[in-house]
């Protein structure tokens, strides 16, 4: 399933709408996959990130909630560098934020508005209007692992990442029915991600590209 578009930039938007929205999980549940994914043991025990606190950095956040039956995993949290951590919790948020907004069918969700900006708000509006046309929702669970940040002189900083998108599912709204399928190499994708600081101290993912079925996120 296509958690995310493949390339969240201004030229894009008019190819998001053609892009696959099935699903590209399996039906295994009790399956032990995602356990040997290459950097899973990055970052200690992993576990469902939740929303943080407003009060953990002083800004008033907005509280950002899964759909029923949606889980994302993030590996690592927290690395102990303060810069990095807040880099890795706000890029977080703002994908917890895309899946919150299709359950609810609010494309420029105040989550959304506030983790992402200029190309790559763009695209996410695009995306969650794509599953809303579609009458779908998301469910399952997505892994994103061996997140790293590398922080430029201008003051903006790089996150790297893959996604694990083999357990993810899309469900039809009306019928409630989950569309499960094999995982292939393509349920397993790298993104690169740009973040800015913005006035209130929150990282805002601004353009995000891609590459679906990376021999660098493979099993």
């Amino acid at each position: 399933m296509n958690r995310r578009p493949t390339l969240l930039v201004a030229a894009a938007l008019t190819a998001v709408a053609a892009l696959s929205l099935s699903a590209c999980g399996s039906g295994d549940e009790g399956g032990k996959d995602n356990e040997k994914i290459a950097g899973a043991d990055a970052g200690g025990k992993e576990r469902e990130s939740p929303s943080p606190k407003a009060s953990d950095d002083g800004i008033e956040r907005p509280k950002v909630t899964l759909p029923k039956g949606d889980k994302i995993i993030f590996s690592p949290e927290a690395t102990g560098e303060a810069k990095t951590d807040a880099v890795l919790r706000d890029n977080a948020e703002y994908l917890r934020a895309i899946d919150e907004a299709i359950e609810k069918q609010d494309p420029k969700s105040e989550a959304i508005v506030f983790y992402s900006k200029d190309s790559a708000l763009l695209g996410t509006v695009d995306w969650v209007s794509g599953f809303i046309k579609d009458g779908t929702t998301v469910t399952g669970t997505v892994r994103y692992f061996n997140r790293k940040v590398v922080f430029s002189k201008d003051g903006s900083a790089g996150l790297t990442y893959c996604a694990d998108e083999s357990k993810g599912y899309t469900k039809d709204r009306k019928t409630q029915k989950v569309n499960v399928t094999k995982p292939t190499k393509n349920s397993y994708v790298f993104y690169n991600d740009r973040l800015r600081k913005n006035a209130k101290g929150v990282w805002q993912v601004t353009k995000s590209t891609s590459e679906r079925g990376s021999e660098v996120c493979q099993p």
